[in-house]
């Protein structure tokens, strides 16, 4: 399948509703507009991270202290 679509002014282009749909794409997705290999442009879609999904990044199974754990590093030891 080949859609196609065209740039306005400002580079603006829209992403064909075949492929929004198909990849479930909503409003402050990302897109990430990369060179591979062999020079061609490629294309991926990401969704944007939220306040959460950062948040659970950081999330440990048991609790610290920041505190005692930038003392230690400071003096260069290893956690």
């Amino acid at each position: 399948m080949t859609l196609s679509t065209r740039i306005y002014k400002g580079f603006q282009t829209a992403i064909p509703s075949e492929i929004r749909k198909k990849l479930n794409l909503e409003v402050d997705d990302i897109v990430e507009w990369f060179f591979n290999e062999k020079g061609n442009v490629n294309i991926e879609f990401r969704k944007k991270s939220n306040f959460e999904d950062i948040i659970a990044i950081g999330k440990t199974l048991y609790k610290t202290d920041a505190v005692k754990m930038k003392k230690i590093v400071s003096k260069g030891k290893k956690l």
